[in-house]
C-alpha cells in the first residue's frame, strides 16, 4: 500500500464515500429510499403477487420471474469471467504496465500500485457475484412461493402468502441492484489503472448516473404515476 500516491489514495477516498455514501442513504435512510425508483417498483412486485392469487394460470408469471432469474444468471456469469480476466492481469503486470504507458496522459503505476488497482478490482466483482448469486437464489425461492399458493384465493393467510413471495422478489430486486451497481463501480475503479483523477472523474459521473436513474429518470415518474 506504501506504493500509493497521495493522490491515489485520495482517488481512492473519493470512490469509497461515492459508493458506500450512496449504497446508505439509498438503501438505509426510509425517507430517501421512498423516493426511488426501486422502493416504486417494490409496490408493483407486491401487487403482482396478489394480482397471481386470482389466477388459475400462472405460466406468465412464472415466465417472468424466469426472465428476471435468466438476466441475473448472465451477469453472474460473466462476473466469473472478468475475474477470470483480472487474475490474468494480475499475473501480466508487465505486459498490463507497457499497455498503460502507451496511453496519452497516463500515469504508469509501479508493480505494487497494479497489483493493489486490480486487487480492488476484484474486489469488487467478487462482491457483484456473491450478491447476484444470491438474488438468482431468491428469485428461485420466489418462483416455489409463486408456485404453492392456491388458485382464485383471497383468504387472509393466502393473501400472507402472496406478500412473503412480494418481500422475497423485493429483496432479490434489491441484491440484483447492488449487484448491478458493482458493475457500475466496477467501470470507475478500472479508470484507475490510467490515473488517479480519471478515477475520481468515473466515480462522480457513475454516481451522477445512478443518482438521475433512480431518483430522477422518466422511469421513476412512469412507475409511480407521476408526469
Amino acid at each position: 500500500m506504501l506504493a500509493l500516491s497521495t493522490l491515489d489514495w485520495l482517488a481512492l477516498a473519493l470512490f469509497a464515500a461515492c459508493w458506500l455514501g450512496y449504497a446508505t442513504l439509498t438503501d438505509r435512510v426510509p425517507s430517501i429510499r421512498e423516493r426511488s425508483v426501486i422502493a416504486a417498483m417494490d409496490e408493483h412486485r407486491r401487487r403482482w403477487m396478489r394480482a397471481t392469487l386470482a389466477r388459475e394460470n400462472r405460466i406468465a408469471d412464472m415466465a417472468a420471474i424466469g426472465n428476471l432469474m435468466t438476466s441475473t444468471s448472465f451477469l453472474a456469469t460473466t462476473s466469473i469471467l472478468i475475474l477470470g480476466g483480472l487474475v490474468a492481469m494480475l499475473g501480466a503486470s508487465d505486459m498490463g504496465r507497457r499497455v498503460v504507458a502507451s496511453l496519452p496522459w497516463s500515469d504508469v503505476p509501479s508493480e505494487a500500485a497494479w497489483e493493489v488497482k486490480i486487487a480492488l478490482l476484484l474486489l469488487i466483482f467478487v462482491n457483484a457475484f456473491f450478491e447476484l448469486t444470491w438474488a438468482l437464489r431468491q428469485f428461485n425461492y420466489s418462483s416455489i412461493l409463486v408456485g404453492a399458493m392456491p388458485a382464485r384465493s383471497a383468504e387472509a393467510a393466502d393473501l400472507a402468502q402472496a406478500d412473503a413471495a412480494a418481500r422475497v422478489l423485493n429483496r432479490a430486486a434489491r441484491h440484483f441492484n447492488t449487484g448491478l451497481r458493482s458493475y457500475y463501480f466496477g467501470l470507475a475503479a478500472l479508470a484507475w489503472i490510467v490515473h488517479p483523477v480519471a478515477f475520481m472523474a468515473a466515480s462522480l459521473v457513475v454516481l451522477q448516473e445512478l443518482h438521475r436513474r433512480e431518483f430522477r429518470s422518466a422511469v421513476r415518474e412512469a412507475v409511480r404515476g407521476e408526469g
